[in-house]
């Protein structure tokens, strides 16, 4: 297996691509049953401590790895949390800054977009859920001998991959959280992370829980989001 490395300054060295082409018929099933699949998908806040087998959260993450990037720069590390300790320092550090956002520094228009979904600063699933990711954005690049070079549409490339990351889980059965406490930057203090990473998601990953609800929320319609030029 190759190692990647950055490609600054490396010539463009093309290579052949000739993916098989999918039969229409087939590629029209496959897309309908994926999109009935993905429009199951929901946010789940209520987990089971139920084992997952680890393998699943592994592909999961190769899957977000294939995502595209800006320049190829691939700006993220996905830091796989277990250890119990750990997790409560991270869910003991989310609640302090939920209690002081629900309080009152997200503002009544933010709170007011939050109510429907039911939230507050209570954070269970930060210890309930069997894995907790979290997943880092490179800010730029740091080389192992302390030099740096600049990454490209770090946000955007980092956002495809979390979306990529969701949606690996969901078809392999497993239910996930985006959670983004705000300010996260205890996140990369109780995790050690380098100077270039800023925390971009804390991903809860497991079974809903046997009481599990999610809000009563309705989609756009794909009317509503598509428009034809």
């Amino acid at each position: 297996m190759m190692t990647w490395t950055p490609l600054h300054g490396h010539p463009y060295e093309p290579i052949p691509y000739h993916p098989n082409r999918i039969p229409v018929e087939q590629a029209l099933a496959a897309s309908a049953v994926l999109r009935a699949r993905m429009d199951e998908r929901r946010t789940v806040r209520m987990f089971a401590t139920d084992p997952v087998p680890e393998q699943l959260v592994l592909d999961a993450i190769a899957v977000a790895n294939t995502a595209p990037s800006g320049a190829h720069q691939q700006p993220w590390t996905f830091v796989l949390v277990e250890d119990p300790e750990v997790r409560a320092r991270i869910r003991e550090a989310a609640e302090a800054e939920e209690r002081i956002s629900y309080g009152g520094r997200l503002g009544e228009e933010w709170l007011s977009a939050l109510r429907p979904l039911g939230t507050d600063e209570h954070k269970p699933h930060l210890t309930d859920a069997p894995y907790l990711l979290v997943v880092f954005q490179q800010r730029y690049g740091l080389r192992a001998d302390g030099t740096t070079y600049k990454h490209y549409y770090g946000d955007e490339s980092v956002g495809i991959a979390v979306g990529m990351l969701l949606t690996a889980l969901h078809l392999a059965g497993l239910a996930a959280l985006t959670h983004t406490p705000s300010p996260m930057k205890f996140l990369g203090e109780v995790l050690a992370r380098p100077r270039n990473e800023k925390a971009f998601a804390v991903i809860p990953i497991g079974y809903p829980a046997d009481d599990s609800v999610v809000p009563n929320l309705t989609r756009k319609s794909l009317d509503q989001v598509l428009v034809r030029v």
